[in-house]
């Protein structure tokens, strides 16, 4: 009985593997997944199902995003909204047909009217950011992929509580994988201080308990839908250069005031009702304050988009650059479309940098990068290795005229697995901000050679590339 018991359950994996494995055929994001996938399901099904269904669902389910679902209820009460943001609809006057493409990819219309200004690095980013919040009066939504109860976390804690306990309602959401230290103390001292937190819950319930592996990693904060925050930071110590392991910090933020604050707004509110299937109430009047009006696009992208909307973006933009394209990202391991559109544009004489951390905090991310370093390389893309501590800005600067602060790294994580969240904004004057800089950060690093990737260890060759072939789930 035993015997003949072990040999169905043998037989049932086999099927499981083999239907997993035309899972993975039909649906796998990258053909080089799918056929990694259907090797191992197939010739290892005993431990291939079960990682499988963690580490290889190719689109997030249950999502409703009132941008892209037309009958969604979200949709409907945006509609009664969206009228008073058209007065502010438009375009710069260059290139619209780039800016079209980009806001196909953000569902929002591009507006103007806005004030966009560079936060640079923990004490600037996190001084606007407590004045925000101290000044709001109706309401804080705050969104962050880490929170830690260390110095920083504590401080941002309480100046939370004191506008909860004057009546402004609050709002949290955090990312229960980011945040997973956060002890159950600090979130019910928000709780009993009249703050509504909750968790992202990516795999909330029964039907929707396999996507574990999907991650919230966007960062905002908006304070009476007339001021927002978006770009790298979280809240902890780290990013304040606080923790020896790390050095310094650098990191880059963005405040926005106007229009495209509602882009914010409405990306967080969507969140929050996969989260606890709540429409908030919220002021969706435009404000406009700024003396030097610009245009600015939110782009939220997540793997519950029809396309893959981070990636697609990042090519957009490295495609149009005509004479300049510098990148910053903390985790470089793009997929081949961008790595191909990296070289490409260095091939037609753009001036093509990257910069990455010269110290790793994710390793196997890291490890990734230098099995097709050398390639880049070749094809004239300037690879620098940022020195002074570690590196988390995700910035790109185009040519004099464009630049995105975001929560999106160049890695696949960034693109297919996780809610991220980017402001584009087409504005000279803001480039010029960017480009100033980005060049105090460059003259901060090394520049990568070939012979330095060619000369490596071949036990180092050999581990970069086996980290690599994990790209697709790290």
């Amino acid at each position: 009985m035993t015997s003949g018991l072990i040999g169905i359950l043998i037989v049932i994996i086999h099927v499981l593997g083999a239907l997993s494995a035309i899972m993975a055929l039909m649906s796998s994001r990258t053909s080089q997944g799918a056929v990694a996938w259907i090797v191992t399901l197939l010739t290892f099904p005993y431990l291939a199902v079960p990682i499988y269904w963690v580490f290889g669902r190719p689109r997030f389910y249950g999502y409703t995003s009132a941008r892209g679902e037309r009958d969604s209820v979200l949709r409907q009460v945006l509609l009664r909204f969206r009228p008073r943001l058209e007065p502010f609809f438009s375009r710069p006057s260059f290139d619209t047909t780039r800016i079209q493409a980009v806001e196909r990819l953000a569902m929002m219309p591009m507006s103007t009217g806005n004030r966009a200004e560079l936060l640079i690095d923990g004490e600037q980013t996190f001084q606007s950011l407590l004045e925000g919040i101290d000044a709001a009066r109706e309401y804080i939504l705050v969104q962050f992929f880490i929170f830690r109860a260390d110095e920083i976390g504590t401080l941002f804690k309480q100046h939370l509580m004191r506008r909860a306990e004057q009546g402004v309602r609050v709002c949290l959401l955090y990312d229960e994988i980011g945040s997973r230290s956060l002890p159950n103390d600090y979130l019910h001292e928000l709780s009993q201080a009249g703050i509504e937190v909750t968790a992202f819950n990516s795999s909330r319930g029964w039907r929707h308990r396999f996507q574990i592996n999907f991650r919230n990693h966007r960062k905002i904060v908006v304070v009476d839908g007339r001021e927002g925050w978006t770009g790298g930071f979280n809240v902890a110590d780290e990013y304040l250069g606080r923790v020896a392991r790390y050095g310094p910090w650098r990191d880059t933020h963005l405040k926005l005031t106007g229009p495209s604050v509602m882009g914010l707004q409405e990306a967080f509110w969507e969140d929050w009702y996969w989260a606890t299937e709540e429409i908030l109430s919220l002021n969706w009047e435009p404000s406009i304050t700024c003396d030097e009006c610009q245009h600015v696009v939110i782009v939220p992208s997540g793997p519950a988009d029809n396309c893959e909307t981070a990636s697609l973006l990042i090519q957009h933009v490295i495609h149009g650059a005509h004479e300049r394209l510098w990148v910053t990202s903390p985790y470089f391991v793009p997929d081949q479309g961008v790595q191909d559109a990296l070289k490409l544009a260095a091939l037609r004489g753009v001036d093509v940098r990257v910069m990455i951390p010269e110290r790793p905090d994710h390793l196997l991310v890291f490890l990734s990068a230098f099995s097709f370093l050398p390639e880049m390389i070749r094809h004239g893309v300037r690879i620098f290795r940022y020195q002074p501590g570690f590196l988390h800005q995700k910035v790109v600067l185009v040519d004099d005229e464009t630049a995105l602060v975001g929560s999106v790294n160049l890695d696949n994580r960034s693109f297919r697995l996780n809610f991220e969240i980017t402001a584009y904004v087409p504005d000279a004057t803001f480039a010029g901000q960017v480009e100033d800089m980005l060049r105090r950060d460059f003259a901060a690093c090394r520049e990568v050679s070939l012979d330095e990737l060619n000369n490596r260890p071949i036990w180092r060759k050999l581990i970069s590339r086996a980290a690599y072939l994990l790209a697709p789930i790290q």
